[in-house]
């Protein structure tokens, strides 16, 4: 909280009609000089004295406190720790959490539809920060990270999913590491969540995919057809998803008849992010640490490209220089280092549509484990939590879906896109430290992604990290443990928990690496290897 603000509405004179733009008042009645302006000596003399009595002693009181306190530059100030010999917090004693959207214009030539060239956009940004009640000691270090969400989940649900686990431990990634110290940043990138999908984009539910092209590109039905050139766009969404609502019985053709976006365009964002990050964190050594979630990890992987040859996107070595840290969280990896096109031609259609039930996808095992192997993996109403938030975020696909006209089930909408930039060749290049998390039991992005990626690291990167965690899925960052295989060995502690205490799950293994790996560059003490942690959250070398 800057102290101005306070300060401003408890003593000073709130702005007026009659007040600039500004919040100053106008010169009304003093003899103009030197083009019509009052002088500011004078202008602040006239001012006075049309003050009260009682309005001037309460501001000379509630200057002279507020000098008391904070010192002349305190006005001024906007950091929030506490120098000198009062009293100070060396860790956050509360977490705040607020939503704000960043300003821009979409770039000429960044997205694959012309039309939204030149369009004012905007990022909506989930923050969780730490709070100090008495102030940051000066001697504590504030660290930040930017967050980057996958494919369908928009940032505030993947990052700051509510509800307790069986321990009643908060799921929260955001506000675990907030507890620690750490600011985060969880945007919703473009076309996601809160931030803008466009009228003729997302929003339009006519742009959903329609039925497949015949023989030859030829197409039997007026209102068009479709390709796709990956399975999760799917075809004829508007047939199967959306034929009673919004769309009740018909098809449409689409007003935007390209895939939505590219890699390129979520690396703008990302930038944009980080920018933001740091001029609102202030991190100690002024930068933050840029975490990538499933797709999240291309998004990062091609923003840490050091030779992105994109000209919408010159100088990626400056970016760079802005991150301290990386951590790639179950994430895709893979396919070409450019964009390419596809042998049958990207998808066309921007819009795509995910179900309730299509969500919860993402917690599905790798072939050959149960959930009998691994009981409790599945937090009781984290799956309903998940669709309730995915629903609170997607103002629009919540009315969409279903058989029934007067009740849509909701649907959660999502960007198409075409992925690359974040392959070997990619890998092999990354500048700053990097720590690789995935669920061994992942069944939608395989394991070996993360042992391939790890490999293909520089030879010459002294500070890396491979995790593997067993009875985990792709849903890692939401799930836990019950029954006698979460107790370890008297010989054994959990990784990141105290001595003598059974492993919280999957969730409680990535906030701890997280915490460590941010603030200390390390896992488990290690700057450098790779590390299983087995069903009882116990870490082998």
């Amino acid at each position: 909280m800057q102290v101005i603000h306070d300060f401003g509405r408890r003593g000073m004179r709130r702005p007026s009609a009659g007040d600039a733009v500004d919040g100053s008042p106008k010169n009304d009645g003093g003899p103009p000089e030197r083009g019509g302006r009052v002088r500011p000596a004078r202008a602040l003399a006239q001012w006075w004295r049309r003050r009260s009595t009682a309005h001037r002693r309460w501001l000379v009181i509630g200057i002279c406190l507020a000098l008391g306190a904070f010192g002349a530059g305190g006005l001024l100030a906007v950091d929030s720790f506490r120098a000198g010999n009062g009293p100070c917090d060396q860790t956050p004693t509360d977490i705040t959490t607020s939503d704000y959207s960043l300003d821009f214009t979409v770039p000429g030539g960044l997205m694959p539809d012309r039309q939204f060239d030149g369009q004012k956009a905007q990022l909506h940004v989930h923050r969780v920060q730490p709070k100090y009640e008495h102030g940051r000691c000066a001697q504590t270090p504030v660290k930040a990270a930017v967050l980057i969400h996958g494919r369908t989940v928009p940032g505030p649900v993947a990052f700051d999913l509510k509800g307790a686990d069986q321990d009643h431990n908060k799921l929260s990634v955001q506000a675990g590491l907030a507890r620690a110290g750490i600011d985060t940043f969880a945007p919703s990138l473009l076309g996601y969540g809160q931030s803008t999908r466009f009228k003729e984009g997302l929003d339009n539910a006519d742009n959903a995919s329609l039925r497949a092209f015949g023989a030859g590109d030829s197409c039997a039905f007026p209102e068009g057809c479709d390709r796709t050139h990956n399975p999760v766009f799917p075809l004829d969404q508007q047939g199967t998803k959306l034929q009673t609502n919004p769309l009740a019985g018909h098809r449409y053709g689409h007003s935007s008849k390209v895939r939505f976006a590219t890699t390129d365009v979520w690396v703008r964002d990302v930038r944009q992010v980080i920018d933001d990050a740091i001029a609102k964190a202030h991190p100690t050594d002024g930068k933050v640490t840029l975490v990538g979630y499933s797709l999240g990890g291309n998004r990062v992987g091609r923003t840490l490209f050091a030779t992105n040859p994109n000209p919408l996107l010159p100088n990626s070595p400056a970016t760079i220089a802005k991150v301290d840290r990386a951590v790639f969280l179950s994430s895709f990896f893979g396919g070409t280092t450019e964009d390419k096109v596809p042998t049958n031609g990207f998808v066309s259609f921007p819009l795509t549509l995910t179900d309730r039930q299509g969500t919860f996808d993402g917690w599905k095992l790798a072939s050959g484990t149960t959930d009998q192997d691994c009981p409790g993996r599945i937090v009781n109403g984290s799956q309903d939590q998940t669709w309730k938030q995915s629903m609170q975020e997607d103002g629009r696909g919540k009315d969409w879906g279903g058989t029934d006209p007067h009740h849509p089930d909701g649907l959660n909408r999502s960007p198409t896109f075409s992925s690359y930039g974040w392959n070997n060749e990619v890998a092999g290049q990354l500048a700053v430290p990097t720590l690789v998390i995935h669920g061994i039991d992942d069944g939608v992005l395989p394991v070996t992604n993360s042992t391939t990626l790890y490999d293909h690291l520089p030879v010459t990167m002294t500070n890396k990290v491979l995790v593997q965690i067993k009875c985990a899925s792709h849903a890692l960052p939401t799930e836990g443990c019950t029954g006698d295989r979460c107790k370890p060995p008297a010989s054994e502690t959990v990784y990141g928990q105290a001595p003598d205490t059974t492993w919280a799950g999957p969730h409680a293994t990535l906030k701890a690496a997280l915490i460590e790996w941010i603030t200390k560059g390390t896992f488990d003490g290690a700057t450098t290897g790779k590390f299983t942690v087995d069903k009882s959250g116990v870490v082998h070398h």
